[in-house]
């Protein structure tokens, strides 16, 4: 492992088994994952990050931010709605609009399931001040189960989705010769005044706010474990001082999609994310003894 890369032990056999035709690559699943921030007395913003439980198939031990797969029915064309039209977005995301509604609506549900913060309102220039409570947590439950819509959980609320409260950064696609792949972006995002994050995943065994200086030092120390879209990401976030400008600072964010590439070179396996060299890897072709 390299720093604090997160590289399963499996990925040289699978590598050499999709340079080879063994392997066939499976289609990626739509994603979508929030950088929720929030601004600190001194040193910049903070990050809000969750620690995945090693018993997780995928990318377990390893530091994200909350997110997840699209629901099917988040492109629901009954969800309400404020901020950039579904037209906008779908330019700016490179997706068709029903698309775009489900990949942003994927967003703010996931950061809602995960992490108690909802990006919505009562009206186009509001936002819910305070999620707690039983029946905060009934509808929580109901989402994760999908036993409830986010159409359906903004409607009996009486809320709008607040796309305006979200910048879209990046776009990472699992590399061809993982087994569970996802086409995900990334977005940015202040902490809502009045709200506060906790762990409500199921999925992670503890969450931490950190400045991303912080976090990749932790990486580069080889104490935080991550995947390379996440350090990525971070590194990116060291610029700015403030939420605020981070958020504004999304709409000059480059979203072609990073794919990792594998290819023989010299006897080895070359792996590489086009425009992110320091996760080149490189793996023998035969098994060293």
């Amino acid at each position: 492992m390299s720093k604090g890369q997160w590289y399963p032990p499996e990925w040289p056999d699978r590598i050499r088994a999709l340079a080879s035709g063994e392997l066939t690559a499976v289609p990626p699943k739509r994603a979508a994952t929030v950088m929720l921030l929030r601004d600190t007395a001194d040193g910049g913003p903070a990050v809000h990050m969750l620690r995945r439980r090693t018993s997780m198939a995928f990318a377990g031990g390893a530091y994200a931010y909350p997110g997840g797969g699209v629901d099917p029915r988040d492109d629901d064309h009954l969800v309400r709605w404020a901020g950039p039209s579904l037209q906008e977005w779908a330019a700016r995301l490179g997706a068709e609009p029903a698309e775009a509604q489900a990949i942003v609506c994927a967003a703010v549900r996931e950061t809602y399931e995960e992490a108690g913060v909802l990006l919505a309102g009562e009206t186009a220039d509001s936002v819910v001040s305070d999620t707690t409570g039983a029946d905060w947590e009934a509808d929580r439950e109901a989402l994760v189960a999908r036993d409830l819509s986010f159409a359906d959980f903004l409607d009996r609320r009486g809320l709008v989705l607040r796309s305006d409260l979200l910048g879209a950064w990046a776009r990472w696609i699992t590399p061809e010769f993982e087994p569970r792949r996802y086409d995900t972006w990334f977005f940015v995002a202040a902490l809502p005044e009045g709200q506060r994050t906790r762990n409500a995943s199921t999925e992670a065994d503890r969450t931490v706010w950190i400045r991303p200086s912080e976090a990749t030092a932790g990486y580069d120390r080889g104490e935080l474990l991550m995947m390379p879209p996440t350090v990525a990401t971070l590194r990116a976030l060291t610029a700015y001082g403030t939420a605020a400008s981070a958020v504004a600072a999304a709409a000059d964010q480059d979203l072609a999609p990073v794919l990792a590439q594998a290819r023989l070179e010299a006897g080895e396996v070359v792996l590489t994310w086009p425009g992110h060299d320091e996760f080149t890897k490189h793996v023998p072709t035969k098994d060293e003894t």
